[in-house]
């Protein structure tokens, strides 16, 4: 028998209908595959290339409203046809969000599947798929510098900058990893009154424990081996302006002393220097360390700690600010439209809509990412294919129940017959099994 490429994937837990729907389908010349439960049927959609999903809605565990939500992020051309005992008012209003091409209500004709099964088909790529719009965003006066939002958490942080952007107060900006400290400091100077002024900015955890105080502070020639002559520290270069300490929890005893120093009674002496050097300048510093904690293990002094908090920023992450992802996210595929494809390009709704769900433990940095690496995979439009399956619907499928050894050995004989066609000759050779041994352990 010669079979059609289109391969359907029926997935329903009354193992009758799903046989019934598989001989209609196989004398109709499809290629089909069969799943008895949701969980099947994904691992089925990981391993095969399948052209059209035949679905039942309810079913035990994980219901059919979940695979269609998972295939429509992660194979978002695949059609999609609904088979139901009912469908209520309600039932149909979601299937009609989802994308659902058609469904069919039990019992229904082997003549009616035909039809179903045609347009389902058809609709593949076609006109009848959900017209792929542009998410537009209304940026309004929503940016500052290089910091752009509209949430409330953002207007605190905003608000706390126009406070301080024109005063040497010292600052220190805490959030987690990727929620844009820098920007934070580079907004407070350079949209204030000492914006002509240099801005440096020093990771503290980049730069080796032994080698942190030379570098911040400057040395003498002579002062150490390999000081072959004077050197001007970090403090020194960002004099009359802005120093930017990055990661402070990690700064050692000895700097965290220089430092302290340098905050009471605004000088700094340079490793191996007799004269300290009067300093003017303001220093912001930066963490996603608790200092409290570190304080109270004795690991960050706490008179430094106070000396540091003048003025503190609490950057949210990006999860409770989720009102700034279309602006944020606009920003980056404009950025790197332009830098990699030399022309502007959007976001579909849909693959908006799943950045909005995402989490973002990564935070800013997490989401320019993704946007960069859609930006290279995309056509002219970010659609949901473009963005990685990390950030799309997963189901929770509850833990499987311990069955016995023969029960497994009959499942996997089934994976690997679905594998072949339910070819037995091939399935017992991959089995390392002859036919009769192989019927044998299916009875």
């Amino acid at each position: 028998m010669s079979y059609r490429r289109e391969n359907i994937l029926i997935v329903d837990d009354d193992i009758h209908i799903l046989e019934l729907v598989q001989r209609h389908l196989q004398s109709m010349n499809y290629h089909t595959y069969k799943a008895v439960s949701v969980k099947e049927a994904v691992s089925i959609l990981k391993d095969a290339v399948i052209n059209l999903l035949v679905t039942d809605l309810k079913m035990p565990g994980v219901d059919g409203f979940q695979l269609i939500r998972y295939t429509e992020e992660h194979y978002p051309d695949m059609p999609v046809l609904v088979v139901t005992g009912y469908i209520s008012t309600k039932n149909a209003l979601n299937i009609g969000k989802s994308g659902v091409v058609d469904y069919l209500i039990k019992p229904f004709t082997k003549d009616e599947l035909r039809a179903a099964v045609t347009k389902s088909l058809e609709s593949s790529g076609k006109s009848t798929e959900r017209e792929k719009r542009p998410a537009t965003i209304n940026t309004g006066n929503a940016a500052y510098g290089e910091l752009i939002g509209k949430s409330e958490a953002f207007e605190r942080v905003r608000d706390i900058i126009d406070r301080v952007k024109d005063n040497r107060a010292t600052v220190l900006i805490q959030g987690e990893s990727g929620t844009g400290k820098e920007l934070i400091a580079r907004a407070i100077h350079y949209s204030g009154r000492f914006s002509r002024e240099p801005f440096v900015a020093v990771n503290c955890g980049a730069i080796p424990e032994s080698l942190l105080e030379s570098e911040l502070f400057g040395y003498e020639k002579g002062a150490f081996t390999g000081a072959s002559e004077n050197r001007m520290g970090f403090f020194q270069a960002a004099n009359k302006g802005t120093i930017f300490l990055d990661e402070i929890g990690n700064a050692s005893p000895q700097v965290q002393n220089g430092l302290l120093r340098v905050l009471q009674e605004k000088e700094v002496t340079g490793v191996g220097a007799r004269k300290p050097q009067k300093i003017e300048l303001r220093v912001i510093a930066a963490t996603n360390s608790d200092l409290r904690e570190l304080v109270r293990h004795k690991k960050f002094r706490e008179d430094l700690y106070y000396r540091l908090t003048v003025v503190e920023v609490n950057v949210p992450p990006l999860r409770e600010r989720k009102a700034d992802i279309p602006l944020l996210a606009e920003k980056y595929v404009r950025k790197y439209g332009v830098e990699y494809k030399d022309r502007l390009l959007s976001l579909v709704p849909e693959a908006m809509d799943v950045l909005l769900r995402y989490h973002w433990p990564g935070n800013i940095r997490e989401l320019e990412n993704v946007i960069q690496r859609a930006v290279i995979m995309c056509d002219g439009q970010i659609e949901l294919r473009d963005l990685p399956d990390t950030l799309k619907f997963k189901i929770d499928f509850p833990e499987d129940a311990f069955v016995s050894l023969a029960e497994m050995e009959k499942q996997y004989i089934h994976k690997v017959l679905r594998a072949v066609d339910n070819n037995k000759t091939r399935a017992a050779e991959i089995l390392g099994i002859d036919r009769k041994t192989l019927r044998s352990k299916l009875s």
